[in-house]
């Protein structure tokens, strides 16, 4: 009877994760799948990328991005992170040209602080928002690249 009891618990504890799993990501805006829309973002310096697509899926109590850019000239990058909004440091796999790690902080149920670092120094930081209406995500990137040129991006994403 003991072993039946433990594995009830268990059971029960299992469910009750990927229940908050489910709930936290119907009341995350952010996850899904986002496209640039280029006519609508401001870049400070550089040519636009042609294209850019972010996959932001649950992970446990945090979030993963999946990004897979083409920059204005051609190349092909991808990278992914996964994170908690804790705003600890996370590693990134992958060409992110914005540094090798990212720390996400929550700072309400519609915006997200998002901290690039290159081997610890802080390069750009951007601020994501989602709309009332859950269909767009303007990003404002401030900073210094890991190439030392001043960012001041505004970049829009429309939800797929």
């Amino acid at each position: 009877m003991r072993i039946s009891a433990r594995l009830s618990v268990l059971v029960a504890a299992i469910s009750g994760m990927v229940l908050i799993g489910v709930a936290f990501a119907q009341s995350n805006p952010f996850v899904g799948t986002w496209k640039l829309n280029v006519a609508k973002s401001k870049y400070s310096i550089g040519t636009p990328p042609q294209s850019s697509t972010t996959r932001i899926e649950p992970a446990g109590a945090g979030v993963k991005y999946i990004v897979d850019q083409v920059t204005g000239t051609g190349e092909k990058q991808h990278w992914e992170f996964t994170c908690m909004y804790d705003g600890k440091d996370n590693p990134v796999t992958g060409a992110n040209p914005n540094g090798d790690t990212v720390a996400l902080t929550r700072v309400n149920a519609t915006t997200v602080r998002q901290v690039n670092k290159l081997k610890g120094k802080p390069t750009i930081t951007q601020v994501a928002v989602v709309s009332a209406d859950g269909k767009t995500r303007t990003l404002t990137a401030t900073g210094t690249n890991p190439l030392g040129q001043v960012v001041n991006n505004v970049t829009v994403y429309d939800r797929q």
